[in-house]
């Protein structure tokens, strides 16, 4: 019987119907606005299936056998996403996956926008946004660096490899705002402080940002104490979805980030960073008798976490330090030559978010930030040291009191503490002549109201605000009145004016300087602006804005250079001091083209005109007083590009060219030799070109993910040149000696990142 019975089993078993197959369905999209992403890569841990997502970003993968599974999703740019899931005999599953951008917080939620063009709040009338992939093309590998890929926006001039400021239609950076989550920075870089040319590099590190947007002229009320422009810089959350690890190195730095959330009910969530650089190695090697070789290293930190459903807490935290040793050139320095010098720079930031309603919502910051610096000559006396320290509260309530319109209201305390000095030395005597010191505290108050109006379906937009500041060194109180309109007389159209008075006060080492004064008056500039934009599909647009600025009252030394007056030399006292004698204007367009995808081509070709032009009330009688200022570049060319070739390869390439910045003072050339002249700033850089690429390919495994990043920098190789500095001249023949220094030649670099 036991035979017959086995055969049965087997006889029966083998007679069994087969399990059915099932199927996996599903959409990709971008964390960021919702579109669909193509080329992106789905795999099926624990089976060999495989599929690349259509332009509609749809996959499909079909007859799966039934179990447990780990689906992968995975391209380059974007940060891994793994969901583990069972699939039971005949069934389809269907997934909607969402990436988020490597540089942005992962998320399983898409974030609304009204379209790839539009900023959070409709209040100013002329932004620019720059977020994810291209803004981490654009820091370049070597600097890794945020305000690098600002610089190669349309309107944005930078002639410096070295320097991660810019200047923006004629305004240096002293002149823009650098906001960091609703707090105004003084100097938060990596740099040597107190030098009159210096290398710089972000504090804060790109991985942690969210998006930055570019406020190039009449922004809103709610942004204090700056007159050229705005950059709004806001950082990201940690991941609430799970815990993430990245080690990134390159030839010039090495960092760690680490995310995740907090609690069981992940009701928040952490950051955590840290860099370290080796720049300095390449700077020796390249360019060993310059200042620009210091090292840094920063840390950093944020947690969020949501008390109630109604109210957020958020801890941001930053320290900094950078470095400089020449001791290895000290025998061919001279006594006032830099050898060693450090700058450490601290940054606290508490804010808290109420949402009473959906209707009313109230935030507040208090914030610290510190900065120490001190130089040594190479006898170890000092050169200068300085302390920079800011207590910050600032409170604001934005109350939708109907469907469309906002009102904003705000204040803002600064208490300022800044002292320090600046030394020189001859070399038959070791005590310091003293060149400046100052030392100083001020309050700072401010205010501010602005009230936003939607009317005709949304096709008009106006916006109107008003600023009140005091400062209580020069005890100057200001009223600032802003307003800002968006039209748009067809769907695709928008015509957008724009109009504001700004208010920018000395800053304290100025009004307590020996060479300055507590009476110094703040720089004023009235703004006007008028754009068109033609939109050409959903994601391109083509953009046409003039600006016209009106300084007065600028704070400059105007008896500071030698020159030539009536055929004589003019010699400047040994204390040149400041004066409000500046005062001019800034005037021009610019023109781009704009393609904004997730998919393939993304990127914009920017043209920007302008001429910003001078008058000195101070000079002495006999001089020409009319000159362009040291930032007028009249023609500027930014182009960017990028595009993903496969789900694994991506390419991008950036070009910039700009006409040249005047050298500073009264200088003319004749043949390879400069001289003393008699009207300031006449004499140009050499125009600036850089064409940079770069390469990013990506590999995927089960558990973790690895990207590997070429870049060449200055494909061309073409020798561009900085103004250095002025060394002297001959009475007699009035020849000028300068120092101009070359900046980077071809150079490639490569980095790796590594994700878990």
């Amino acid at each position: 019987m036991r035979p017959i019975a086995l055969w049965a089993l087997l006889a029966a078993a083998s007679s069994a119907p087969a399990q059915a197959p099932g199927e996996i369905r599903g959409s990709v999209v971008d964390a960021r606005g919702g579109e669909a992403l193509s080329n992106v890569v789905i795999l099926l841990v624990g089976g060999s299936y495989r599929a690349t997502t259509d332009g509609a970003g749809h996959f499909h993968i079909s007859t799966v056998a039934p179990g447990d599974y780990i689906l992968n999703v995975s391209t380059v740019g974007y940060h891994l996403v793994k969901r583990p899931f069972h699939l039971d005999a005949g069934e389809i599953k269907e997934f909607e996956v969402v990436l988020s951008s490597d540089t942005l917080r992962q998320t399983d939620t898409v974030d609304v926008q009204a379209g790839p063009f539009e900023t959070a709040r409709q209040d100013s009338p002329s932004t620019l946004v720059l977020a994810g992939n291209d803004a981490k093309n654009l820091a370049s590998v070597l600097a890794d660096d945020p305000l690098r890929a600002v610089q190669s926006l349309p309107g944005v001039s930078s002639n410096n490899d070295f320097d991660a400021r810019f200047s923006l239609r004629g305004a240096d950076f002293s002149r823009i705002g650098l906001y960091l989550d609703s707090i105004l920075l003084h100097e938060p870089f990596h740099m040597l402080q107190g030098q009159a040319v210096s290398g710089s590099a972000t504090a804060f590190n790109g991985d942690m940002v969210e998006e930055l947007e570019l406020h190039e002229g009449a922004w809103p009320a709610r942004f204090e104490d700056r007159s050229g422009g705005v950059l709004d810089v806001h950082t990201r959350d940690g991941s609430r979805t799970g815990t993430t690890f990245r080690v990134a190195a390159s030839a010039s730095n090495a960092g760690v980030m680490a995310e995740g959330p907090l609690g069981k009910k992940k009701r928040g969530s952490w950051l955590a960073g840290a860099r370290k650089s080796y720049l300095q190695y390449i700077f020796e090697r390249t360019f060993p008798d310059t200042s620009f070789i210091f090292g840094f290293e920063d840390a950093q930190g944020r947690i969020s976490y949501d008390v109630t459903p109604k109210n957020n807490i958020t801890l941001y935290v930053l320290e900094s330090f950078s470095s400089l040793d020449r001791h290895s050139n000290i025998s061919t320095l001279g006594i006032n030559a830099l050898v060693t010098a450090g700058y450490h720079y601290t940054l606290g930031n508490f804010a808290w978010r109420y949402t009473a309603s959906d209707k009313l919502l109230v935030t507040s910051h208090a914030a610290w930030m510190r900065e120490k610096f001190d130089n040594n000559n190479p006898t170890a006396l000092p050169l200068g040291a300085g302390y920079y320290g800011e207590w910050v509260w600032n409170g604001s309530a934005t109350w939708m009191w109907n469907a469309r319109n906002a009102m904003d209201v705000g204040w803002s305390v600064r208490r300022l503490r800044d002292g320090g000095f600046d030394n020189q030395y001859q070399t038959n005597s070791p005590l310091p002549r003293l060149l400046d010191r100052f030392d100083g505290t001020a309050l700072r108050e401010g205010g501010f109201a602005q009230q936003g109006w939607a009317a005709w379906n949304g096709r008009l937009h106006l916006n109107a605000g008003v600023r009140w500041d005091h400062h209580s060194i020069d005890r100057v109180t200001a009223v600032s009145p802003d307003a800002a309109l968006a039209f748009l007389p067809a769907q695709a159209t928008r015509i957008q004016l724009g109009w504001g008075q700004y208010v920018q006060y000395p800053e304290v080492s100025l009004l307590t300087s020996i060479l300055g004064s507590r009476g110094l008056l703040p720089l004023r500039s009235n703004q006007t602006i008028a754009a068109v934009e033609q939109r050409l599909g959903p994601r391109t647009r083509l953009r046409a804005e003039f600006y016209d600025r009106i300084d007065r009252d600028l704070p400059f030394q105007p008896l500071y250079d030698p020159r030539i007056i009536l055929g004589k030399i003019f010699i400047p006292p040994s204390n040149p001091r400041y004066v409000n004698s500046l005062r001019g204007y800034s005037r021009g367009f610019e023109f781009f083209v704009q393609r904004s995808s997730a998919n393939r081509f993304t990127g914009w070709i920017s043209y920007a005109f302008g001429r910003t032009a001078m008058r000195d009330g101070g000079e002495p009688v006999g001089s020409d007083n009319h000159f362009p200022s040291e930032w007028d570049q009249r023609h500027t060319l930014n182009l960017y590009g990028g595009y993903r070739l496969k789900p694994t390869v991506n390419l991008s390439a950036h070009f910039s060219y700009g006409s040249g910045f005047p050298m500073p003072g009264f200088l003319q050339q004749t043949g390879s030799l400069y001289y003393l002249a008699s009207v300031r700033n006449q004499l140009r850089m050499a125009p600036y070109a850089r064409s940079d690429v770069r390469v990013n390919k990506s590999w995927t495994k089960d558990k973790w993910k690895l990207t590997l990043y070429g870049e060449v920098i200055n494909l061309t190789n073409r020798t561009n040149y900085i103004f250095d500095s002025f060394d002297g001249y001959n009475s007699k023949t009035f020849q000028s000696f300068l120092t101009l220094d070359t900046m980077f030649p071809i150079l490639p670099s490569a980095g790796i990142v590594f994700e878990k």
